[in-house]
């Protein structure tokens, strides 16, 4: 149902890197490393499909999450048991991240696909010892690293399954064809190390949230979803007094595979964070750790489901995961709490003529001087909304926030043209606009102007300024 809504912030960041290129001078400018994904081609081929639309957009996203289940129940099939594939498909659906990413036009759903295809082809490598396998191993394990730079924690999960499995004996592929496999594998992610290694000098630049806390790190482990899987196939079998079945149990090295998909992610970028002082904590780079999370909840459950009990009980399963996570408040919600198609449209309303200035902050944490300047040519990647939802309007761009060299800016814009106009027009991220707001209705040259909001459009608002007598601001 979100779908067809209007792109959030980020998403506009795609769509602009999917039109342009990362090789724009804009976009090389703040973060060139960081756009250098395989997944940015998709949107372009589809969104040319699609003529642009949201939906065309975000399609290589839900393709990809139809994928990943897929996948994750052939997983849980071959690790847990046969009847719980389905169970651990309906478990990805009850995570709301999981649900989120599949509407989202970013690299996470693909990352998620092709990653929990690495992991079955390495399962079916060590499994077989065919070398066709190993081939699709080799492919997808080298694609996981060139769709997000911040995915490197799970070559960690690979690379633990696979000594615990050869350790164990419990496999024909011997140490030195493991080696010589993860060795090919290392060589071709040779030159995604260098962009790594280069992205990491500017890492200070494009932190977005703060260290984490062990709170945080909990959190991140979805132990609710865990905890109540597991302790509901223990009430329902003490409760049904389900008599026990001899089944055999997941061999240990399918317990370490699940356990570390569930854990690397977070723990290795919760320590990179502390370790470098640079924190990359952000939920969405936590994502690859999500069908984990699902595994786990599965492997819980499991230890008391007798085998004739899985169909009702994941067709339960199903039933709450659609009423905790779908938004039963509206027909067609928003997929990010961002309207910036609205604002735009309200905008282009507000000047049918396109003559009142537009201040135009960036939402973007990079747009600072040097990087930033009045003169910032467009189309930009700092201003990427106004290339993916055009307005009307003589546009002035200001940078992501106040400094002496953006309010001496507005001080002169102030005085020399806004105040000589019939109105101007705040547009941007709603923070952003309400802080400028306060700062131009104390401006002297400005006093007895009106303000109002045409908003807010979730976390975007629109501030109309007009002469007149003075009102209170909304």
């Amino acid at each position: 149902m979100p779908l067809g809504s209007s792109f959030w912030t980020d998403e506009i960041a795609t769509v602009f890197v999917a039109r342009y290129g990362a090789n724009h001078p804009s976009v090389t400018d703040v973060a060139p490393q960081a756009w250098k994904s395989l997944y940015y081609y998709l949107p372009r081929v589809t969104g040319a499909w699609f003529g642009g639309s949201e939906i065309g957009i975000r399609m290589p996203s839900i393709l990809a999450m139809a994928g990943l289940l897929l996948l994750v129940g052939r997983l849980a099939s071959r690790l847990i048991r046969p009847e719980a594939s389905w169970f651990a498909v309906f478990a990805c659906l009850s995570l709301k991240g999981l649900d989120y990413h599949a509407a989202d036009a970013h690299p996470y759903a693909l990352g998620m696909c092709v990653a929990a295809a690495c992991l079955l082809f390495l399962v079916r490598w060590l499994d077989s010892n065919r070398w066709v396998d190993a081939s699709a191993f080799l492919v997808c394990g080298a694609l996981i690293w060139r769709i997000h730079l911040l995915f490197w924690p799970f070559y960690f999960v690979l690379i633990i399954y696979a000594l615990v499995r050869i350790a164990r004996g419990q496999t024909k592929v011997g140490w030195g064809k493991a080696a010589a496999v993860f060795g090919v594998l290392g060589v071709t992610l040779l030159p995604v190390l260098m962009d790594a290694l280069a992205l990491f000098g500017e890492a200070p630049a494009h932190v977005v949230v703060a260290m984490p806390s062990v709170r945080d790190l909990v959190g991140s482990f979805k132990l609710n979803l865990v905890v109540l899987c597991g302790a509901g196939a223990w009430i329902l079998y003490r409760l049904r007094r389900w008599r026990p079945e001899p089944r055999p149990s997941p061999a240990p090295a399918a317990l370490v595979l699940i356990l570390a998909w569930w854990l690397c992610q977070p723990l290795l970028l919760f320590a990179f964070s502390w370790v470098t002082g640079s924190s990359v904590f952000v939920t969405r780079y936590l994502s690859l750790a999500l069908p984990g999370a699902a595994l786990t909840a599965t492997l819980a459950a499991a230890c008391f489901i007798p085998a004739a009990k899985w169909k009702w009980i994941t067709a339960a399963l199903a039933l709450a995961a659609l009423i905790q996570a779908g938004d039963w408040t509206q027909v067609w919600p928003l997929h990010h709490n961002s309207d910036w198609r609205a604002a735009a449209a309200a905008v282009n309303r507000l000047e049918a003529g396109g003559s009142a200035p537009v201040i135009c902050p960036s939402p973007f944490i990079e747009a600072k001087p040097p990087v930033w300047r009045p003169d910032y040519p467009l189309p930009g990647f700092l201003y990427a909304p106004l290339s993916v939802y055009p307005i009307r309007g003589k546009t002035y761009l200001f940078p992501f926030e106040g400094s002496p060299e953006a309010e001496r800016y507005a001080a002169t814009l102030s005085r020399d043209t806004l105040a000589s106009s019939p109105r101007f027009v705040l547009y941007g991220w709603e923070p952003q606009v309400h802080f400028w707001r306060d700062w131009f209705a104390a401006r002297p040259e400005l006093t007895g102007w009106r303000q109002r909001s045409l908003g807010p459009f979730a976390d975007v608002d629109v501030v109309l300024f007009e002469p007149g007598a003075a009102s209170t601001v909304r």
